[in-house]
Parts: C-alpha cells; sequence; structure tokens
C-alpha cells in the first residue's frame, strides 16, 4: 500500500492494521500523516497543519477527528486496482459502523428533530484541550504521566498507545518544521522574516518535546498542537502563555508575535479565546497579557476568534477601561461573563470551586472547564416556540398537519390559563427529553466509533482512567442543551392569559381559528394580540411568565444524565440558526406570522420588541435565574457608536454592566454601531465591508450574515444612557 501514501496518508495510517482498536488506529493515522503531510507555514511564518487529503478521502478535523468519504474511496479502488479488497473491506466496516448508531436513534426523537422542536448532538463539537500542557510541560511529561498510569488498566493497552503514537506525531511535525524553518530563512529576504525563522527553528530543537524557553518558543508550542488539533479554541491563552510571555523582555518581539497570531486566528476562523478571571479566593488573574491581547483587538479589528473576557466583583477599573476601548471599535468584542454567577453555576452541579474558576468558553460562547472536561458545547437545543405551537395544537405540527409530539389536551377546553401552562411545560419536557435522548444517542456514537487520543491527551482525567476524551474520560462530562425563541413564547402565553382569559375579549377556539389561518381574517385579533406587552420591558407579568418557562426547562435537564458520565444543563445561544426555527413555526400569539423567520436572538426581548430602554431591558432578563445556566446565557444590547466616543458615555456602559451582573447577571454582548450605518450597509454592502455586528454568540461582518439575520439585528432596539 505504499503507493497511497502520497496519496492519502491519513487512509494509509488508519489502515495499516484493521484488526487494532479503533482509537490505536486514529493514532497510527496521525502518526503517519506527520510523517507524509506537506509541511506549511501561514502567510505570517506560523505553523499550519491541515491534515486534509489529496483527493479529499479523508481529513482530520477538532470536531469529528477523523473522517471518511467512503465514495471516493470506492473511486480509489479503481485507480489503485492491486488494493481494491482493502478498501472494500474498509468501507464495509464503516457501514457497518453506521448502521449500528443508526439503532441508537429512535423514531420519536428524529420526528421532533424534523420538526425543528429540537435537535440534539448532531455534530462533534468544540473543546477546550490544555495547550499549556505542551507549551510548559511538554510532550515527554504526557509520555510520563502514560507510563504512570497505563499499567493500572491493562485491558486499555490500545487506547494508551493510540496516545502515545498522537504524541509521537507532535514530535515529528516539531523535528520538520525545525528543518523548514531553516529551509525558509535561507530563502527570506527580509531581514526580518530570516531572523524570526531562526528564532523558530531554535525554538523547535526544545518544543514539543520540552517546556518553552521563552515567547517564542512558546509560541511555536502552541501553534503545532493548535494547528494540529483543528485550529480550535484557545481557551484560556493569558493564563497558560504568560510563564512565558514573563520571559521575554522584548515588547516588540511581543508585539510581533500576537500580531502574526490573530492574522493566523483571522485566516482560519479560530474560535473562542478566554481572558482574566478569578482564582477560587477571588483574587484577579488578570495580567500584562491580557492587556496586550486587548490591544491586538483593537489594533486588528478582526471578528475572530471570539473574545471572551472574564469579570467578577474585583475586576480592577484598568480592565473595565480597556474594555470598553475594545467595545467601542465595534467588533462586538470581547464577550463578558461574570464569573460570580458562572462559578456558582458550576458548583451546583457538583464542580469543585478551584476548578469552577478555570472555566472558559469554547465555540460560540459555551462553558468549558480549561483542560479538565468535555461539557458538550452544543449538545442540542429545545424550540420553546415550537412547544408552545405543539400545546395550541395538541401535539400536531402546524407546517405539515402531523401528529409530532404528545397529545396535552384541546385547547379549546382549557377554562383556566393554569391549564394552558401546564399544556406548554408538559410539551416542553417531552420536547426537552426528545433532545437530551438524541444527544445521548449522539455521545454513544461518539464515544464508541469515534476516538480522539490527541484530546485524550491534553484533557485531564483521560491518561488517568484509561478512557478517551469522548467516552468519559475527562474530568466532568456535562452536556448542554441550549434554549431558543423565549421571548416569543413569553410573550404568547400573556397574550393568552390577557386577552382570553383575564379579559375574555377572545376564546381560545378564536385564537385557534385565526393561528390556523395565519391571521388571514382575523386583522382585529391580530393587533391585539401583537400589540399586548412585550418580555424586555420591565413589565411583571410577562416577565414572570417568560421566566418561569425558562427555569423549568433548567430544572427539568438536570434530570437527565448524559451518556458520557454527567447531567444535562442548559443555556442560550442561537448562532445563525434563529432565522430557520421562525421558519418552522406557525403562527404564534405574539402576531408571528406562519414561516416568518424573526424569533428572539438571545434571553433578551424579540427584536424590536423592548422599548423602555437597557434598564428596563436588564430588569427584565434579571427575572431569570442566572444560576442555573451553565452554558452561554446570551444577553445582547446595541448601543449608539457616539456613545463609546465619550469617557463619560464609556463610564455609563461600565456603570450598567456592573449593575447587571450585580445584580446576578451571567453574559454581556454589545454591538457599537451607528444606526444609519446599519441601514447604509443593507443597501450598500460595497462600502461596508469591514461593519462587524454581533450575532448571537459570536461576531460576524455584516455583510456576510445574511439577509434574515441583518433584519434582526436592525431591530434589536438600539440603546441610549
Amino acid at each position: 500500500m505504499t503507493d497511497l501514501i502520497h496519496l492519502d496518508p491519513l487512509l494509509y495510517g488508519f489502515f495499516l492494521d484493521d484488526t487494532l482498536e479503533l482509537g490505536e488506529r486514529v493514532g497510527l493515522a496521525l502518526l503517519q500523516a506527520a510523517k507524509s503531510t506537506e509541511i506549511r507555514f501561514s502567510r505570517r511564518l506560523l505553523p499550519e497543519t491541515p491534515f486534509i487529503s489529496k483527493h479529499g478521502t479523508s481529513s482530520y478535523t477538532p470536531c469529528d477527528g477523523l473522517q471518511f468519504d467512503v465514495d471516493k474511496i470506492i473511486r480509489l479502488t479503481k485507480e489503485f486496482p492491486q488494493h481494491s479488497e482493502a478498501l472494500l473491506r474498509y468501507t464495509d466496516e464503516i457501514r457497518l459502523l453506521n448502521a449500528r448508531s443508526q439503532r441508537l436513534f429512535s423514531q420519536v426523537t428524529e420526528e421532533l428533530n424534523r420538526s425543528g422542536a429540537e435537535w440534539g448532538g448532531g455534530w462533534g463539537g468544540h473543546s477546550n484541550p490544555d495547550y499549556g500542557r505542551i507549551v510548559n510541560y511538554g510532550t515527554d511529561y504526557i509520555r510520563s504521566v502514560i507510563a504512570e498510569n497505563r499499567d493500572k488498566y491493562p485491558d486499555e493497552a490500545w487506547f494508551y498507545r493510540g496516545c502515545s503514537y498522537a504524541l509521537d506525531a507532535m514530535d515529528i511535525l516539531g523535528e520538520r518544521y525545525r528543518e523548514k524553518a531553516l529551509e525558509l530563512a535561507e530563502k527570506c529576504e527580509n531581514a526580518e522574516d530570516k531572523a524570526f525563522c531562526l528564532r523558530m527553528a531554535r525554538a523547535f530543537e526544545v518544543v514539543p518535546k520540552q517546556p518553552a524557553y521563552d515567547f517564542t518558543s512558546a509560541m511555536c508550542a502552541f501553534m503545532l498542537t493548535f494547528a494540529l488539533d483543528g485550529s480550535d479554541s484557545p481557551g484560556r491563552f493569558d493564563q497558560y502563555m504568560y510563564p512565558a510571555y514573563c520571559k521575554t523582555e522584548s515588547n516588540e518581539e511581543i508585539h510581533d508575535l500576537l500580531e502574526r497570531l490573530w492574522d493566523y486566528f483571522h485566516d482560519h476562523r479560530s474560535w473562542n479565546l478566554c481572558i482574566s478571571g478569578s482564582d477560587e479566593s477571588w483574587r484577579d488573574e488578570s495580567n500584562d497579557l491580557t492587556y496586550d491581547i486587548l490591544a491586538m483587538v483593537r489594533e486588528k479589528g478582526y471578528q475572530t476568534p471570539n473574545l471572551t473576557c472574564r469579570v467578577h466583583h474585583n475586576t480592577p477599573d484598568a480592565l473595565w477601561s480597556a474594555i470598553a476601548d475594545t467595545l467601542a471599535t465595534g467588533t462586538g468584542l470581547p464577550a463578558l461573563y461574570n464569573d460570580d454567577v458562572v462559578c456558582a453555576a458550576l458548583e451546583k452541579i457538583g464542580i469543585t470551586p478551584a476548578d469552577s474558576h478555570d472555566y472558559c468558553m469554547n465555540g460560540c460562547n459555551q462553558i468549558d472547564i480549561f483542560g479538565k472536561s468535555h461539557m458538550g458545547l452544543e449538545d442540542g437545543e429545545v424550540i420553546f416556540a415550537k412547544c408552545l405551537e405543539f400545546a395550541l395544537h395538541n401535539g400536531v405540527d402546524t407546517l405539515t398537519n402531523e401528529k409530532t409530539s404528545i397529545e396535552t389536551g384541546d385547547p379549546t377546553t382549557f377554562d383556566t390559563y393554569e391549564r394552558l401552562e401546564r399544556a406548554f411545560m408538559e410539551q416542553l419536557e417531552f420536547v426537552t427529553y426528545g433532545a437530551c435522548s438524541s444527544a445521548n444517542a449522539w455521545q454513544h456514537m461518539r464515544g464508541a466509533y469515534q476516538p480522539h487520543p490527541l484530546r485524550s491527551c491534553l484533557i485531564a482525567g483521560c491518561l488517568e482512567s484509561g478512557r478517551d476524551y469522548r467516552n468519559g474520560g475527562p474530568i466532568y462530562n456535562h452536556g448542554q442543551i441550549l434554549a431558543e425563541g423565549i421571548a416569543d413564547t413569553g410573550d404568547s402565553l400573556y397574550a393568552i392569559k390577557k386577552l382570553i382569559f383575564d379579559e375574555k375579549r377572545y376564546t381560545m377556539a378564536q385564537l385557534i381559528d385565526a393561528l390556523n389561518a395565519d391571521f388571514k381574517g382575523y386583522e382585529q385579533l391580530h393587533y391585539d394580540f401583537r400589540s399586548c406587552e412585550k418580555f424586555g420591558n420591565d413589565i411583571e407579568e410577562v416577565d414572570t411568565i417568560t421566566a418561569r418557562a425558562l427555569n423549568r426547562f433548567l430544572t427539568v435537564l438536570k434530570r437527565h444524565n448524559t451518556y458520557r458520565g454527567g447531567v444535562f444543563t442548559g443555556g442560550c445561544s442561537t448562532f445563525n440558526r434563529a432565522a430557520n426555527y421562525g421558519r418552522q413555526t406557525g403562527a404564534l400569539p405574539n402576531g408571528k406570522l406562519k414561516g416568518e423567520p424573526l424569533l428572539a436572538d438571545s434571553i433578551a426581548a424579540t427584536p424590536g420588541r423592548d422599548t423602555n430602554g437597557p434598564t428596563a431591558q436588564i430588569k427584565s432578563v434579571l427575572k431569570y435565574n442566572h444560576t442555573d445556566a451553565c452554558s452561554g446565557f446570551v444577553f445582547q444590547n446595541k448601543f449608539e457608536k457616539k456613545l463609546f466616543n465619550t469617557e463619560k458615555g464609556k463610564a455609563s456602559f461600565i456603570a450598567l454592566a456592573k449593575s447587571f451582573f450585580a445584580g446576578g447577571g451571567q453574559q454581556y454582548t454589545v454591538t457599537v454601531v451607528s444606526p444609519e450605518e446599519l441601514l447604509d450597509a443593507k443597501e450598500h454592502p460595497e462600502n461596508h465591508g469591514n461593519l462587524i455586528v454581533r450575532v448571537g454568540g459570536y461576531s460576524d461582518y455584516f455583510v456576510n450574515i445574511g439577509d434574515e439575520l441583518q433584519n434582526s439585528v436592525i431591530k434589536r432596539s438600539l440603546m441610549g444612557m
């Protein structure tokens, strides 16, 4: 099979011995690819490891590990007939694994998923490996951890061999990068680039096997590991890189390295980097690197990586000022997380105080314990608005007219509002169960059939227990199911309570008929329901109803265990899917029309429905119990750019953010933009290529997010103070 090496080293490595356990074969695939894949450097001379085959038959990604295209592999049998028997045997194995995986899923949850009411575990997710293990300790240290534990679990010898192969792959890449850096140094015409290449070559004489000795060697160790893992989420970068940062006296060298890194992050769409925070004694952990990172974000003005800044009751004023200055650039960065709430929430589910203070975000804004957990990223989502639709139609999906969910009674027979709310809660619990069930089926499948030896080396608990990162190895193995369309549901429930049960202006039968007609012929009813008070305006009853629905969801989640070995928890981060959820939902009592894309894009009001200013919005969202949300609980505001142009305006924002967090808020994200600029960008996108806005849990260029999301951002109320 040697001629296959150059065609597809990952496939060749995986297939060296198909009698071995999957985890060992994945490690062998990485090892072979490290030996054979072309070594490249990015535009700004940082290591780059794509591990994507020439013909696209296989790839290595952080979310899904090794992936293969069976159809393309079958085509290889014609190009390499001498290997056809082995290749076809391999494709048969993949089909068998897929068939076994499908048996893990139930028909009920598949129907709920197709309806748009929920989804569970459909992709591998992001993660927060401890890159500091390589930067500050080296692969030789990790080998010592393997040696210390492998005799305790003799039946898992294959697991430790797979992890050892992954470490060997890193060392081989380090040596090949050293050779490539020397080669580039010979070709460099620019003296500065040549000197940098020589520094890299010297660094790779030490890393990744041994600890980094300065910031250049630390960056080389980080980039090698980060690129090999797929350029995912850097985690608590300012903490594990700080020891090496302190050993480098040249500010110019540090700035140059950070600039090169941020260009790489931008070019490769890297995800979440977390700065600052507190320890378990509430000492602030910001440092000089924290401030340098904020300065780099201001300088570059990129929308990636997602930057998260942890704040708490001891956050220094200097950091708050740097945060406001960075937000003023309009990138939507950093997102702010409140340690006082997040750590309390994590401790509720059994995470120790020391570890709770080591949290960070992966992907958009989901919470992990840095280097110690696999907490799911987005294990799934539940669409509250669809659950209400089921309650109003006795389990029928109005878009298909099929009975999709459980029967909770004919709503026209309900004689009290409480009976209706109980029907909604029953639907919510059923759909939540479905999402957890789907997520567990995927967790089971990935744990059994998609081992990840590289990440198992970088997540505490895996080597110590002899279990893969995806199969219960990490110390913490909780899950995260997200809530969507919250405010739409609260607004709808309140409108029903007020107009049907309290004021008796309409009957439930009239409302159901109007919803089925998409309000055609029911214009006055539509106007009255659409005009009812809305969540996000500090109106006690509508806020209480909305909060009661979400708090029930968060409570129900914790009754369900994850396959990996934890409990499910919840949050809210709509990403870019909110518009699609709206299209999959029928007409709602808040006035939403059938298939209309607009749904609430955070825990706050449906965009455009909050009219009483930022203080009222904050009071409404604080009705939720934020310490029950162990995933990102996205709260978004949009502020006029002119507010951040003055010190007084920035001070007002800081005071508002501090008040929100002191009141028990978990997370705060901000878009700073002028309304005129947004409207002009909608009409003339060619003139606004660099305009960045906040979308759910991440920032993106306004011109790239699509018409429906653009409308959502524009409708999101502009705040002034």
